[in-house]
């Protein structure tokens, strides 16, 4: 059975930014780039990670499984101007190297976003997905989320559309 740890992380040590960075491309080259449709320059990658460390209201969650980086998620709050939607956050970034999955870690990663954003007093969760993600999808309906609408022109790769779906969960009860 493969050892899954979930952590998170405000600071990369220099081989964990290369393993979040090698997962990362492994995923965009799979499709589930969040985004990118083709790896960009490690450099470029370096910077976003780094970056994501910087903002407020996110936290950044990595996924070792058996030792290595292999997956992430974010959890974002909304900017502290928005007060009418405090009470929610997004999952975003959300993503397993393709080496790694089946193993259960998404679901793990996912529910470890799900208890920080309780504790930190996030009473709904919303997410978004590419409609070319099946297991994802299947993934959160299977955890409560509620499919709430579709976007067909959610996404362009390759010069054609790609739908979306949107999601969200009560945190509260």
């Amino acid at each position: 059975m493969a050892d899954i740890a979930i952590s998170i992380v405000s600071e990369l040590k220099r081989s964990e930014l290369e393993e979040l960075c090698e997962a990362t491309e492994l995923a965009i080259e799979a499709g589930g780039g969040f985004g990118w449709l083709k790896p960009p320059h490690r450099n470029i990658l370096e910077v976003f990670w780094k970056g994501v460390m910087l903002v407020p209201d996110r936290v950044l969650f990595i996924g070792k499984l058996d030792g290595t980086i292999a997956a992430s998620a974010q959890l974002v709050r909304p900017t502290r101007n928005n007060e009418a939607q405090s009470h929610s956050a997004q999952i975003t970034t959300s993503f397993v190297a393709p080496w790694a999955r089946g193993h259960g870690l998404a679901r793990q990663l996912t529910l470890a976003v799900e208890e920080e954003a309780k504790k930190r007093g996030v009473k709904v969760l919303n997410l978004d997905v590419r409609e070319t993600l099946q297991a994802a999808i299947s993934l959160y309906h299977n955890l409560g989320y509620h499919e709430i609408g579709r976007h067909p022109r959610y996404a362009q790769v390759d010069g054609q559309y790609v739908g979306g779906l949107y999601f969200w969960k009560s945190l509260e009860g």
